[in-house]
């Protein structure tokens, strides 16, 4: 049996006090989890962002331009963090060894008031957006730690959201255990709807 977050954490020298983790988790899917489980691994605490915490109030990004639409933000704040509570109880994560918060990206002047500045953001790069992420985020005064993704096994929230909108199953397989329980419980037809005329851009959020 592989050994815990929690131990690993504890074995690692170099283990930081705090990291955060950010994304919109529309929805919280299995490379977000490996994330956060490789985020847990460097430190003894993670906060995990939602960015976009209100939907009603999206701005768009050059770098992805489809990430303010209706479609591209089907749950809510609230969602979530259920979504993302689920996930890290059936992986067997300690309640105690994350918080989640908002984290408004469009919004830098408040960032200080939900993860403390200088707090190390760890971000896997896939494409030119997360290179701009990466950019705002060491403007605003936290290190990052910049983790190399593999653009063609990436896992697509773009993806998952345009299979729910056509009742395709296969999304099942790309959200964790916990995670999918909560969207099942939405049920096909509600996610269908709210997922419909999602774009295709492969969005890792």
């Amino acid at each position: 049996m592989p050994p815990s977050p929690e131990h690993r954490a504890r074995q690692r020298p170099d283990t930081l006090t705090r990291v955060a983790v950010t994304g919109r988790f529309q929805p919280f899917h299995v490379d977000h989890l490996a994330l956060v489980v490789d985020a847990l691994s460097r430190a003894e605490q993670v906060l995990i962002g939602i960015t976009n915490p209100d939907v009603r109030s999206l701005q768009p990004a050059p770098e992805s331009d489809h990430r303010h639409l209706p479609a591209a933000n089907p749950f809510t704040w609230l969602e979530r963090l259920v979504f993302i509570e689920a996930a890290l109880e059936h992986h067997g994560v300690a309640r105690s060894r994350y918080t989640i918060t908002p984290f408004p990206l469009d919004a830098p002047e408040t960032w200080s008031a939900y993860v403390p500045a200088g707090t190390p953001q760890l971000v896997r790069i896939f494409s030119d957006w997360e290179r701009e992420k990466s950019r705002r985020l060491a403007a605003g005064d936290y290190p990052v730690i910049e983790l190399q993704g593999d653009p063609l096994h990436r896992v697509s929230a773009s993806d998952i959201r345009a299979a729910m909108a056509r009742r395709d199953g296969t999304w099942r397989e790309l959200v964790p255990a916990g995670t999918r329980a909560r969207l099942e419980a939405i049920g096909d037809d509600e996610l269908c709807r709210r997922c419909a005329a999602t774009p295709r851009n492969g969005d890792q959020g």
